[in-house]
């Protein structure tokens, strides 16, 4: 139960920065969650491959991928570790009154954090020192943590759209309950809606590295299979995908009707809704919109007759900025539906025996999209719950911190983001092109045994040393 609303009003200059800052930390850490919750599902379905059949090319490319698994974990915790420090320092006043409500849920996902770094450790130097079925089950608290790490910090996500578990009097947080709140109406939706579009990212990206191979001309059986497991991986999420959107979508329109009138561009509120495809707002009319007769209705209210709120149900200081939350909605829901599309033509002509790997381009393009896909969804979801950092509770005006020297911050960041892309660039190039020269046993770094390999015995050497 809340009985008040946090705050009102201030004009913030800094409060841009505070944005701009958090923006573009959400924007290079999230694919990265994708990586941390689907790419472990991914190695250890390989190595399971391997397990059954015995066929040695699985294990390879499960060796392989847990080397990249490990250094896009790496800097996932440099990125993590950053957003968690500008969540005190970009948002104090949110952190400081709600602190008591999600606290429980970052300290579980520290947990889970600890949990995957300490397995993922195990799982990739452990390949030539372990039983192969101890191996195997050492990867499986990798897929495990991964998935609850990221559950609750969506959940607290959810929470700032959906806020319940606590009761605000007076200005001030009491009744706590830490597990209603983690767990509330939206925490489900929320995380199945963005653990299936992790295994899209994740499946789409790597399947575009290998047909980018083939498409240099290398048809070897292991860029087949590098394309087609985390392609078929991609494919079930893409078909997936739209059913759960359009249920969280529902919830949308019972909970915040001012994003979903923003979601549709509806300025006015409207029985038998057409679809707004494209357009914008412009002087309070949406204009340049190709409107589908009804079709709003459906998939807003799931309903041919049921009225679509519009934003003259809002008033104009608590509305999202409309465009922005339109355009990123409909790029969202595009990309996605051609992804869909593309995936069941690909395994159609599969199926007809043709070789759907000659349209390599698109695929290659997939990967890319499947990433704008996912940041345009979440700057829907963000921008299109403002001006609220907490759903009618909190608003971002006053969550904000009075720092007006954040820009210097703000460079920094943008410095280390830059570096490690720049790094994790050059050593991801780097261990492809040793792969492909038949140079398997890449050392891990601070690995055992990483360093200088002791001189082995000459008669060791020769064509049995070689062939292996």
């Amino acid at each position: 139960m809340i009985d008040g609303v946090l705050g009102g009003p201030v004009d913030q200059d800094y409060l841009l920065q505070a944005r701009q800052m958090q923006a573009m930390s959400f924007a290079v850490h999230i694919p990265l969650v994708c990586f941390g919750i689907a790419f472990p599902a991914m190695v250890v379905f390989l190595e399971g491959l391997w397990l059954r059949t015995g066929d040695p090319l699985y294990r390879a490319l499960a060796r392989r991928w847990s080397k990249a698994m490990l250094i896009l974990f790496a800097i996932g915790v440099v990125t993590g570790t950053i957003l968690s420090f500008e969540m005190g320092l970009l948002w104090p006043e949110f952190m400081a009154t709600f602190g008591d409500v999600f606290g429980l849920a970052f300290g579980i996902e520290g947990f889970s954090f600890f949990i995957e770094a300490i397995f993922i450790a195990i799982y990739v130097y452990g390949w030539d020192r372990l039983p192969r079925r101890t191996h195997f089950w050492t990867g499986v608290p990798v897929v495990i943590s991964g998935f609850t790490g990221s559950f609750w910090v969506l959940g607290v996500n959810a929470w700032m759209n959906d806020p319940t578990g606590f009761r605000l009097v007076n200005g001030e947080v009491t009744d706590v309950h830490p597990w209603r709140a983690m767990f509330n109406d939206a925490a489900v939706l929320h995380f199945a809606h963005m653990w299936v579009a992790a295994f899209m990212v994740v499946g789409f990206v790597v399947s575009g590295v290998y047909a980018a191979g083939m498409l240099r001309g290398r048809h070897d059986a292991h860029h087949r299979l590098g394309f087609t497991v985390p392609f078929a991986f991609a494919s079930v999420a893409a078909l997936v995908q739209p059913l759960l959107g359009h249920v969280l979508g529902l919830q949308v329109g019972d909970n915040q009707p001012a994003k979903l009138a923003a979601f549709e561009l509806a300025t006015t509120t409207e029985e038998r809704a057409p679809l707004r495809l494209g357009g914008l707002l412009v002087d309070g009319e949406a204009r340049w919109a190709l409107s589908v007769p009804r079709l709003g209705s459906v998939i807003a209210r799931d309903s041919f007759t049921e009225a679509v709120p519009g934003l003259d149900t809002v008033p104009p200081r608590d509305r999202p900025p409309v465009n922005l939350t339109h355009l990123s909605f409909q790029a969202m829901v595009g990309i996605g539906l051609l992804l869909a599309l593309g995936a069941v033509l690909f395994w159609l002509a599969r199926r007809r025996g043709l070789d759907p790997l000659r349209r390599r381009p698109v695929l290659v393009a997939a990967g890319p999209l499947a990433v704008v896909a996912l940041e345009a969804g979440w700057v829907a979801t963000e921008v299109g719950r403002q001006p609220w950092t907490v759903w009618q509770v909190l608003r971002t005006t006053d969550a904000a911190s009075p720092n007006s020297w954040l820009w210097l911050s703000y460079a920094d960041v943008l410095l280390v983001y830059l570096g490690m892309s720049a790094g994790a660039c050059v050593v991801l190039r780097s261990m492809a092109r040793r792969w492909r020269a038949g140079d398997e046993d890449l050392p891990s770094p601070y690995g055992p045994g990483s360093g200088p390999a002791p001189e082995r015995p000459a008669r060791a050497r020769g064509a049995g040393g070689g062939a292996r």
